[in-house]
């Protein structure tokens, strides 16, 4: 079974490494017998993934992904192995998928010129506000 990311791109189960490791943080005498997270890992560089997907998540300002290009994902949200399994897949699915998207171009805007007239005014508005309270000697 291979995780689908869209149409066309699909990553299989072998590229995919995760290990069962013992979730932190509170839990009571569960915590400290299951091993109930799992860690996700998954070579970006090595991947059957296209060449610009690749290039754009190395791109990317995660500190989950590593100089080698090796992406790991840690959940341990809910209580068992298989919610925790499916959490980072989807996790995996949803970071993938946000970089196909084409960002959006950003077009420069300039305020008009009653809105600049209309900030000018209100200051000078509240500037003789401020000076009328002023003690004159």
């Amino acid at each position: 079974m291979a995780l689908k990311i869209s149409n066309t791109v699909e990553i299989p189960d072998y590229e995919i490494e995760m290990s069962a490791i013992r979730a932190q943080g509170a839990g009571g005498q569960n915590v400290n017998k299951v091993s109930s997270a799992i860690h996700l890992r998954f070579d970006i560089l090595q991947s059957s993934l296209p060449e610009r997907i690749k290039e754009q998540l190395m791109l990317l300002k995660d500190s989950r992904i590593s100089k080698e290009g090796v992406l790991v994902i840690k959940a341990q949200q809910y209580r068992t192995q298989e919610a925790n399994r499916e959490d980072a897949l989807l996790r995996l699915q949803q970071l993938i998928q946000e970089t196909c998207r084409p960002q959006k171009v950003r077009r420069p805007t300039k305020p008009s010129k009653s809105s600049q007239r209309k900030r000018v005014d209100a200051k000078k508005q509240r500037g003789a506000i401020k000076s009328q309270r002023q003690a004159k000697w």
